[in-house]
């Protein structure tokens, strides 16, 4: 697919996804919400991605939210198929099976808060600022950023972040578990290069069980989750990776995951 919006690339298992409109602060148009939502689907079929890491173009922003000029004209029943377009595609990614990480680059608002909640690790540079400024607008979350934030933060912060409208700094951020680690900006790349390569390197069929075990968990009782949990820890012995893991640490060397 050719896309306008967004560059994706696909290298040593990781396939690298740059939302790609610097002169708008990479914001969420409908265009791109389209093309994030056939390259997560492309990375999802290709068997050769184990990771996925979302981006934004330059140095100022991941993405600074929705496009307001798209957003001004919006009738209410627009408005909800906007928000629902939107939530499905934070649904794939959050739901995908395979780690999504997000490089937070600069601005992470709004929708690009959202964006950022429904990846499964956020890394965020110093730099960063987070937030949920939609009340500054007569509006609110739309891209299921309420129901991220709580379940991240909790009802006292997401409160707060969303009622004021005011964004956080990356060290805030992280202390109230919205992202899980905070480096230079100059580190960033690096950084999650780095952790993008272990998760490749790693079982993906255990990732696969793991992400469906703790988002299950997060949204269930303790009793349907450790149920869950169960059925999925016995799935994984029927597979040739945990052979070759148990295998390779009887025998003192690394294991070569084929995800089968």
């Amino acid at each position: 697919m050719n896309y306008e919006t967004i560059i994706h690339q696909v290298e040593d298992r990781i396939a690298r996804i740059t939302i790609n409109r610097p002169e708008k602060l990479n914001a969420l148009s409908h265009l791109t919400i389209i093309e994030l939502d056939a390259a997560i689907d492309d990375a999802a079929d290709n068997q050769a991605v184990r990771v996925i890491v979302l981006t934004g173009a330059g140095d100022k922003a991941f993405v600074a939210g929705a496009d307001i000029a798209e957003i001004n004209t919006l009738c209410p029943v627009a408005a909800h198929e906007t928000s629902r377009a939107g939530q499905l595609l934070m649904q794939k990614i959050h739901g995908l099976g395979k780690p999504v990480i997000a490089a937070i680059n600069g601005y992470a608002l709004g929708g690009g808060c959202e964006l950022a909640m429904a990846c499964t690790l956020r890394i965020a540079a110093q730099e960063a600022k987070l937030g949920l400024p939609e009340i500054s607008l007569g509006i609110m979350p739309g891209f299921g950023g309420t129901q991220r934030l709580l379940r991240l933060v909790g009802p006292g912060a997401a409160l707060e972040l969303a009622l004021t409208g005011t964004p956080i700094d990356a060290n805030r951020a992280a202390q109230l578990g919205l992202v899980n680690s905070v480096v230079p900006a100059s580190e960033l790349a690096a950084t999650v290069n780095k952790l993008a390569t272990r998760l490749a390197a790693s079982a993906p069929i255990a990732m696969q069980n793991i992400i469906r075990a703790i988002n299950l968990g997060g949204e269930s009782t303790l009793e349907r989750g450790l149920e869950q949990e169960a059925q999925l820890f016995a799935l994984c012995f029927s597979t040739e990776d945990m052979v070759e893991g148990t295998s390779a640490f009887l025998e003192k060397r690394k294991p070569e995951f084929k995800g089968k």
